[in-house]
């Protein structure tokens, strides 16, 4: 959609001007200009000409003594959360771009869009309408450099259908075309990787790692081509300063190399004597396959770089903080070298766990994985957000016909020697895991002395369902109760109405083969079950994580289909029932 808004037009101005106006400036327009008092509407054939007349004209060219301003046509409706943002000086920073924005609210995507003019120009997506309604009110017109912010809404045609994509994760700082230091600047080199380095570092040094007036954390920025946050305002009156790098490893490195260059010479400058080890922080997700089966891995990098290297416990875990500190004491080379190997573990779990995601998350429909805080954040804040939830829709058919999600339950079968590990210490670990997913979580008696199995029995909607289960699939892996090299596979059971698992099954076993093929999970419908004193029978399902919970959100959808059916099915000499309202 490309239709133009055309401001601040005079009452003497006809279509005829306007005509001439495009001519003049080579502008093709695709339709005749619809002129009423005091403004006009025109389409382009596209957004290049669109943004041409938007460049050359707005501000520019007067019409019967009055400059026109024009800017994208957007329907109310399509007014949500993107911005376009122009008329920027070509030389401002992104820190001071990404600062300006971020007073507005949560900065989801912040995209260059390629011009002819001289000014940078940028397409903005906020997480809410009313944070782009608040940029929008007090950016437009502002002055910057002597440049006046021009700001218009764009159409957002695509805001109630997009769901997450892997690619545009929220809480990675997601930046659209990689970007130079400066808007107005060509590329920068390609960030590779998604996952940015997370280091602390001593409060005190802070002032020193920035410069005066932002000088050398721009220099470093420039040097290593990377994007720095530092979360100065997190955790206030802390010790400790959590700063995000974004570059490709390299980059990350550098920079990293750099900022501990500076701490030990700002430490020298005002004979500051204890040690200043590299912290750098890690998900909790990665840090089981770091450490390695009997912390091997972890034990071969400290022998290969020469340095001593801690993790902090998983006790200092909280819902809001799921990174561990990784300490690595030595000198600055060694630590440096200690860091590229400890990211590049790291970073390579992330792929895997990545991989098996989106094999998998385009199958569960609109399921919000990056909302459920599974993977790391690279935002400020160390941690996932929690106030993200999925969005309407995003448990497929397995919500209730009120439209809240239905509470379901499934028992999960962990090895019994595991038992301690998913309890933790006097319960915390398994209360801090109910507190996050929002279930409830218990493990049943076990059946006799020498079961090697225990039931854990979840409670909760289908999002609480995911988070709890994946922690758990999470946390046999890390406590090593797998291999290194083997994939957590579990069995989970879940009661379906006896009437229901004949559709489980499907003709001649079709739905269930379907299901098992689609899904790569093993799906058993047990013969000759009695149904339980609720008239239910059991499924099994076992599998890898991934493949266990798109067979359980499928055989949902099947049931919440039955229920459907009961529910429009009036039982005999029933009166009808009276349409449902809106």
């Amino acid at each position: 959609m490309n239709k133009l808004y055309i401001g601040n037009v005079s009452a003497e101005a006809s279509e005829e001007d306007f005509e001439t106006i495009f001519e003049q400036w080579k502008i093709p327009h695709s339709g005749p200009f619809l002129v009423k008092t005091g403004y006009a509407f025109v389409d382009c054939p596209d957004e290049k000409a669109a943004m041409k007349a938007i460049d050359v004209l707005s501000g520019k060219v007067e019409l019967h003594g009055k400059l026109l301003e024009v800017e994208h046509s957007v329907p109310k409706r399509q007014r949500s959360c993107k911005l376009q943002i122009r008329n920027i000086p070509p030389h401002m920073q992104w820190e001071v771009l990404d600062s300006m924005l971020a007073q507005y609210g949560a900065v989801e995507s912040c995209e260059q869009v390629n011009t002819d003019t001289d000014t940078a120009v940028v397409n903005v997506r906020y997480a809410a309408k009313d944070q782009a309604r608040l940029a929008m009110e007090k950016l437009n017109g502002s002055m910057m450099e002597n440049y006046a912010l021009k700001v218009s809404y764009i159409p957002d045609e695509t805001a109630a259908s997009e769901g997450p994509s892997a690619s545009g994760r929220r809480g990675f700082n997601t930046r659209g075309p990689p970007r130079s230091s400066s808007p107005g600047l060509g590329a920068r080199p390609k960030v590779q990787s998604d996952i940015p380095l997370r280091m602390l570092v001593p409060t005190q040094f802070v002032g020193a790692i920035i410069g005066k007036e932002g000088a050398t954390i721009r220099n470093i920025t420039k040097q290593t081509h990377s994007k720095i946050d530092i979360h100065r305002k997190e955790n206030a009156g802390a010790a400790e300063k959590p700063i995000t790098i974004h570059s490709t490893p390299e980059g990350c490195s550098n920079a990293c190399r750099t900022i501990m260059e500076i701490m030990q010479k700002e430490a020298l400058d005002t004979k500051f004597t204890e040690e200043i080890p590299l912290k750098v922080l890690a998900h909790n997700n990665f840090v089981g396959r770091l450490i390695g089966k009997e912390g091997r891995n972890l034990k071969k990098i400290e022998q290969d770089t020469g340095t001593k290297i801690t993790i902090s416990p998983l006790q200092d875990l909280t819902l809001y903080n799921p990174e561990r500190t990784i300490t690595v004491k030595g000198s600055i080379e060694a630590c440096s070298r200690a860091e590229e190997e400890v990211m590049k573990k790291i970073r390579e779990s992330y792929e895997s766990d990545m991989a098996a995601m989106n094999l998998q998350s385009n199958l569960i429909p609109g399921l919000n994985l990056n909302a459920l805080g599974l993977f790391p954040s690279g935002a400020p804040g160390m941690g996932p957000s929690m106030s993200n939830v999925p969005p309407p829709g995003a448990h497929g058919g397995c919500s209730s016909f009120g439209g809240h999600p239905e509470s379901e339950t499934v028992h999960l079968f962990i090895p019994a020697l595991a038992v301690g590990a998913i309890i933790g210490k006097q319960g915390q670990h398994i209360k801090q895991l109910s507190h996050f997913a929002g279930a409830s979580i218990k493990i049943a008696p076990a059946e006799g002395m020498d079961a090697k199995q225990r039931m854990v029995i979840i409670v909760g909607p289908p999002e609480a369902q995911f988070k709890a289960q994946c922690r758990i699939f999470g946390k046999l892996k890390e406590e090593n109760f797998f291999g290194p090299k083997e994939e957590v596979k579990l069995e989970a059971h879940i009661k379906v109405p006896s009437f229901a698992a004949g559709r489980v099954i499907g003709k001649g076993g079709k739905t269930v083969n379907e299901l098992q093929n689609l899904t790569c999970a093993e799906v058993v419908v047990p013969r000759d079950q009695t149904p339980d004193e609720n008239d239910q029978v059991i499924v099994k399902i076992s599998g890898h994580f991934f493949a266990c919970q798109l067979a359980q959100r499928k055989i949902q959808e099947i049931l919440a289909q039955v229920r459907r059916q009961q529910q429009t099915k009036p039982p005999a000499g029933a009166p009808a029932p009276l349409p449902r309202r809106k």
